[in-house]
């Protein structure tokens, strides 16, 4: 093993290797920054390149820009409340407010060092945890996955700001786009159009739901700090503020690593649940969504805690994680690795190489990311009456270059209407996200499910899996109850002694 193991180093430590993984990152970044060009549009863009390099160069290529762009998304996120990438959504939540307190500088060294955390821990478990994990992921199936969904959904209740009944209605509204297009059995639904047959695209509705109500915003009330730009303030992270948000780092990274390793889930619903689950335990639980670090690397660590993970399955199995593994499998099969278990038997030398050259791409990633943000914070010194159409633009072509679509355009503008809406309504807008992601697995998974057993509810509890996350999701529910019903509490015996006093 250790003379593999070295050969592998020696096969990975050459100058086209380190060259194809920093341009890959390097890449990434920049791409994943711009609202609408995604990760899966860089690696797809990126494909037809890697057929005459080396078959290790080229997949070391195709990961440097998955990773790249997973964490390029959190620029624009923090700076400009445009996610770059779906996974990013969640890191506007606390990284946006904390560019408008003038905190913007700590927000994006936070989410780089939060995302190179996770992206190594996710990396050391691709190498010793991929067999383990693979075996895990290939024990669920439709009924594990409906519940798992299920406990997913329950993330609502953290991400619903001050007001739960309004987070449930976002949730609902998104649930209900969710179901616009084909369904599995091939019926169609709300398809008002041609181009509604095949539903609502994910980033069209991401960005348009996040970035451009802050347009309207600017042209309907015209704010006064508009003309003024964004202050970045001292951009320095304190060790007192990453002690702070290190119990966090290490748990969103463990939770993008099980999740990224379950075909289907991705960096996105990760990073959801992470930022869930650090509201939940931490100290600091009521700032979030105000402006809180710990927000941001719970964030940010998940979702670059899923990319490595996504790796398992298809390694392993021969099963893409995700939509970017899905095309990195056909550059696998390009150079001869079919994977599956028996890739680690014929092309050992081959994984070796890979795992060795990902862990590489981790030190690259932290360099790249931080010449890149300190150079996108020029950024926040345009006035905001000149940078926001700017991003207008970007919106508008970034979304009509991913398919040359009208529809996408017409979909972005109505959503940010829709944005600009539960914005004036203080209806929070990622519980509606979350629901609009996780809707369509839900759903497809609860039908699979009663058709495997013929319509007998059953079918949700034959395995210690789906018993276990329907227990999570009760107590999950329940706690939340509980939390509310404290606050009623609290509420009322303010008001009641604001009553007697006068």
């Amino acid at each position: 093993m250790w003379n593999e193991l070295l050969y592998a180093f020696d096969a990975v430590a050459t100058l086209p290797n380190f060259l194809a993984m920093f341009a890959g990152i390097w890449a990434g970044v920049i791409i994943g920054a711009i609202p609408g060009m995604t990760g899966t549009m860089a690696v797809t863009l990126a494909l037809p390149f890697t057929f005459y390099l080396p078959p290790v160069t080229s997949i070391l290529l195709l990961v440097a820009l998955y990773k790249g762009s997973t964490y390029g998304g959190s620029i624009s996120a923090i700076l400009i409340k445009t996610p770059g990438t779906a996974s990013a959504a969640c890191t506007v939540l606390d990284g946006y407010p904390l560019a408008r307190a003038g905190k913007g500088g700590k927000a994006l060294n936070m989410a780089l060092i939060s995302s190179c955390i996770g992206d190594f821990i996710s990396n050391i478990s691709l190498f010793f945890l991929a067999i383990p994990l693979a075996a895990f992921a290939l024990r669920i199936g439709p009924p594990e996955f409906f519940m798992l969904m299920a406990f997913s959904l329950t993330i609502v209740a953290s991400i619903s700001g001050r007001s739960l009944v309004l987070g449930i209605i976002s949730a609902c509204l998104g649930l209900l786009l969710a179901t616009v297009g084909e369904d599995i059995y091939g019926s169609y639904r709300f398809a008002l159009s041609e181009d509604m047959k095949s539903g609502l695209g994910m980033v069209p509705v991401l960005i348009g739901l996040f970035a451009l109500p802050e347009l309207i915003k600017m042209v309907v009330f015209r704010p006064e700090e508009n003309n003024a730009a964004l202050k970045l303030g001292d951009n320095r992270l304190t060790l007192s503020e990453f002690r702070g948000s290190i119990k966090s780092i290490c748990r969103g990274s463990l939770i993008g690593v099980v999740l990224g390793a379950i075909p289907g889930i991705g960096p996105s619903t990760a990073a959801f649940f992470s930022y869930s689950e650090a509201r939940r335990t931490s100290k600091n639980g009521d700032k979030f969504g105000e402006g809180e670090l710990e927000g941001v690397a719970a964030s940010e660590s998940a979702n670059n805690g899923a990319c490595g993970a996504t790796m398992i399955p298809l390694m392993a199995l021969g099963v893409p994680g995700d939509v970017i593994t899905g095309v990195m499998l056909g550059a696998f099969m390009i150079h001869g690795l079919t994977p599956g278990p028996l890739l680690f038997q014929n092309n050992i030398g081959e994984v070796y190489a890979l795992f060795i050259g990902i862990l590489f791409s981790s030190v690259f990633l932290f360099i790249a990311g931080k010449v890149t943000a300190n150079a996108f914070t020029k950024i926040s010194r345009i006035p905001q009456t000149l940078l926001l159409p700017c991003i207008l633009i970007l919106c508008v072509y970034g979304i009509y270059s991913i398919g040359a679509s009208p529809f996408d355009v017409t979909v972005l503008l109505v959503m940010g209407v829709v944005g600009f809406l539960m914005m004036l309504l203080n209806i929070p807008a990622a519980p509606f996200l979350i629901a609009f992601i996780l809707g369509p697995m839900f759903e497809d998974n609860m039908r699979r499910s009663l058709a495997i057993s013929r319509g007998d509810l059953g079918v949700f509890f034959q395995s210690w899996i789906s018993w276990g996350f329907f227990v999570l999701t009760v107590l999950f529910v329940v706690l939340t109850i509980r939390r509310e019903w404290k606050k009623w509490r609290e509420k009322r015996d303010v008001a009641n002694n604001a009553t007697s006093a006068s």
